[in-house]
């Protein structure tokens, strides 16, 4: 017969048990903390690893990869804080260049006043002000009608709304023009669905000026 264990003893298969738990739950705690310090130190990079290709994405619909020679992601100029861009935090902007010239610069800016919110968004400039064109990179405005902004959601095809933007200069232009047909301006909008063409119409004019405003540290070699 197998002894039995004085009163209050555990077992020696219920002590295995218990060893075997413990082991279990260390290593489950340290390959837990282990996979969380990985993710806060990767998820930085990840992070802006993924912003930085779709900015290079949307930036290739409007600037041909043939027009610059050089390597956007490695000639960048940081820009501060500022309300002429509607940007609360300090962003980045890539510049391209062909044979050592400035062809255009890729940045940010956001339209604080949108329908539902920030619309964030991507401007190409050329050194003279021009506009290659605009993107919007993210927003949250109503889907089927203020939405109409983002070429992705526009059912203009042919013709996007945001098409217009495109070899516009706002530093050569009256500030009256750049407005909705709606309110004396040139640019067109969706009948009921004006706000969100006026937050961004306003957003991009205010950008293209800074860019113009600050022409030497933007562009320069």
């Amino acid at each position: 017969m197998t002894p039995t264990p004085p009163s209050g003893e555990p077992s020696s298969a219920l002590k295995t048990a218990l060893h075997s738990s413990t082991i279990l739950l260390v290593f489950v705690s340290v390959f837990t903390a282990l996979l969380s310090g990985v993710y806060t130190l990767a998820h930085p990079i990840i992070k802006e690893s993924s912003g930085s290709a779709k900015i290079m994405r949307l930036a290739h619909e409007i600037l041909p990869t043939s027009a610059y020679d050089n390597t956007l992601l490695k000639d960048t100029v940081e820009i501060p804080a500022t309300s002429a861009l509607g940007q609360n935090e300090a962003s980045i902007a890539y510049r391209a260049r062909k044979d050592g010239k400035p062809v255009a610069l890729i940045l940010q800016a956001s339209a604080p006043d949108g329908y539902a919110g920030r619309i964030h968004l991507l401007l190409v400039v050329a050194p003279d002000g021009r506009l290659f064109g605009v993107r919007v990179l993210q927003h949250r405005e109503t889907p089927g009608l203020g939405d109409y902004i983002d070429p992705k959601k526009d059912k203009n095809k042919k013709r996007p709304w945001i098409g217009q933007f495109t070899n516009a200069n706002p530093a050569a232009e009256s500030e009256r023009n750049w407005r909705v047909k709606k309110d004396g301006g040139r640019f067109d909008a969706m009948a009921g669905a004006t706000v969100s063409p006026r937050a961004v119409i306003k957003a991009v004019r205010k950008a293209a000026l800074y860019v113009a405003a600050n022409h030497e540290a933007l562009f320069r070699q």
